[in-house]
């Protein structure tokens, strides 16, 4: 049938309108400018993170995220693809040879397949394409529980519900929740196709309101159910192992009273029931007959809602609230133990205090001596006096809880001083003056630290430093000052010069009462090189920012420095740790090994030593200048 209009029918004197061929053209130019687009980007990426890593002399790590990430993602995406296409590939295979009057099936089937048929493969090579993409995509975002699967040691210890080493729970468990997650969805999906295939060839339609399927597209979907099903039963199983991350109950974190008497035996009756419910699946299929799967359906569904919902939430209700001490103790002490053990403090004891002093009164007044050490600053309050006091310019700024540190301070003699201690932070350019340049050329770095007395105060009350103002001046000696790593530098910056190039164009420090300020040039070997024409390129896709390929101020020797939060160094060259949230800056050691930790922190003269007992600054890492 065609529809386009004879000459006869034409008004007569009225040319045959004819469509220009380029809007023809245009969709697959404008998909495939998209395309490029979105490959160009994350080539951009990539390269960039490799030269980040390669700057801090961390390659390795590199390889292997990326490698993994990669390997997931064409595993992953190959497996979704095919079992979708084959699944897909089978249902037009099992298509009826005679297929049904148009009248006979939904209004518009037959339109979609004579408009779907002549362009299927095409079509289901751009379907694929999708979902084996997406698939392979979310699946490199799972690369920490893949590596941290397949580089698993034992911990040496039990736990006490399933007698299984923890490393099980910490390493294998996720994982195996992981592989679950990927096959279900390869079921969905082919299920989904499968269905659609066969509405589009008449393997399956709606007669008299009701669903009619062949007897070879009920096999083959029945068999796709009975799957799901059968992994549902494997689930149920590996979801037993899962109470000992519940939250159920008087136990924080752990299997409880209900977990271990309702849930885990529920979840075993589950996943055996949902085994029998898969097996009348594949018997449905093989017999040709709807009554099999019905039951095992209605069995599975009326078990998950009673033994699987109900009977815990009863026990919970009416066996546990009632005479939850009793009931949780022994979970309760079993927690406590393993905590103890996790935290390598099992020789803890508990001692009764009754407020009552033993000693002799001589003995009272010789420990009197350990008054000064009480506490008089408090590091979440200070913040305030520290700004006002300490903050110089107002685009400097100091965290709002400072951090608590101990040195040995001259005159003091060798015992450590409690010292609150902060970095004099940049948090942007001038009100009114943030433009490109000021905010990544110019205003790149903190500048100072700042430290007072915890046990005493100054006249009026203020904060007794010993390391402050601008330039900076105390007992802590001389020091590097300059903070391009640090809490708060967010904002990527690029830096560098001419070795011994005086001046500069980064803003070093204002001049307090003067006016003016001190300029100065990053000569640290933290940063990636961005002097080259590629370079540029790639961070002006990168930040998407072209004022980086177009910027004269950037030279041969510059470098970018961006990843400036201590945190969030740490992680990128050490994902497995779990870091602590609270890093505080440490006037480290001078010379070459100082860039280990944060190019640009503070820096230790002999004349204030830190307390030696205490650890050094968080995070730390292995040598490479970060």
């Amino acid at each position: 049938m065609s529809f386009r209009p004879s000459q006869a029918d034409r008004p007569p004197g009225r040319p045959a309108l004819r469509l220009p061929r380029w809007p023809r053209y245009l969709v697959p130019v404008v998909a495939g400018l998209i395309a490029l687009g979105i490959l160009v980007t994350i080539i951009a990426g990539v390269w960039t993170d490799w030269l980040w890593y390669r700057s801090v002399q961390y390659s390795s790590v590199f390889g292997a995220i990326y490698g993994t990430r990669w390997a997931l993602f064409f595993v992953v995406g190959i497996f979704m693809a095919a079992m979708v296409g084959l699944n897909a590939v089978l249902a037009y295979r099992l298509r009826p040879v005679y297929r049904p009057a148009a009248s006979a099936e939904r209004p518009g089937v037959e339109a979609y397949r004579m408009a779907v048929d002549p362009h299927r493969r095409l079509l289901l090579g751009i379907v694929l394409g999708l979902v084996g993409v997406i698939s392979g995509i979310t699946a490199s975002g799972a690369w920490r529980t893949w590596l941290l699967f397949i580089n698993q040691v034992p911990f040496g210890r039990t736990d006490p519900q399933f007698h299984l080493d923890i490393s099980f729970f910490v390493f294998t468990y996720p994982f195996l929740r992981l592989v679950l997650s990927y096959l279900f969805a390869a079921v969905i999906l082919s299920l989904l196709a499968a269905v659609a295939v066969h509405v589009l060839y008449g393997g399956l339609r709606w007669q008299a309101r009701r669903p009619r399927a062949t007897m070879a597209a009920q096999a083959h979907l029945f068999v796709l159910v009975g799957v799901f099903v059968l992994l549902k039963g494997v689930a149920y199983w590996v979801d037993r192992w899962g109470i000992n991350f519940s939250q159920r109950g008087a136990v924080t974190t752990g299997a409880s009273y209900t977990d271990v008497n309702a849930v885990l035996p529920a979840k075993t009756v589950l996943a055996v029931i949902a085994v029998l419910c898969a097996l009348l699946f594949f018997a449905g299929a093989v017999r040709r007959s709807a009554l099999l799967p019905a039951v095992g359906l209605g069995l599975l569904v009326l078990s998950a809602i009673l033994i699987g919902g109900v009977y815990p939430a009863i026990i919970q209700q009416f066996v546990v609230k009632p005479n939850e001490l009793a009931k949780e103790y022994p979970y309760i002490q079993r927690e406590i133990t393993q905590t103890r053990l996790a935290y390598a403090v099992t020789g803890a004891q508990v001692q009764p205090y009754v407020g009552v002093s033993t000693l002799a009164s001589g003995a009272l007044r010789n420990e009197s001596v350990s008054l000064p050490g009480f506490r008089l600053m408090d590091p979440s309050v200070v913040s305030r006096a520290f700004q006002q006091l300490q903050q110089v310019k107002g685009f400097y700024q100091f965290p709002g809880t400072l951090s608590v540190d101990r040195y040995v301070l001259p005159g003091d003699g060798p015992v450590p001083q409690d010292l609150v201690v902060a970095v004099r932070g940049l948090s942007g350019p001038p009100a009114g003056q943030g433009n490109w340049i000021n905010t990544h050329l110019v205003y790149t770095h903190g500048f100072g630290f700042v430290a007072a007395r915890e046990n005493s105060v100054a006249g009026g009350g203020t904060p007794d430093y010993v390391e402050s103002d601008l330039p900076p001046r105390g007992e802590l000696g001389g020091f590097q000052p300059r903070v391009y790593f640090g809490e708060g530098e967010n904002n990527y910056v690029i830096v560098g010069g001419p070795s011994g190039k005086q001046g500069g164009e980064e803003l070093d420090y204002p001049y307090p009462n003067v006016g003016g300020q001190k300029n100065t040039t990053y000569q640290g070997s933290g940063g990636v090189p961005v002097g080259s024409p590629l370079s540029r390129i790639l961070y002006a896709i990168k930040f998407r920012e072209l004022n980086i390929l177009l910027s004269g101020a950037i030279n041969g020797y510059s470098k970018i420095l961006y990843d400036r939060d201590p945190l969030a160094r740490v992680a990128k060259v050490a994902p497995f740790l779990t870091l602590d949230g609270s890093p505080y800056p440490v006037v480290g050691p001078a010379g070459p090994a100082a860039g280990s930790v944060a190019e640009g922190l503070p820096r230790r003269h002999p004349a204030g030593q830190r307390d030696p007992a205490l650890p050094a600054a968080a995070p730390a890492v292995p040598a490479g200048p970060l």
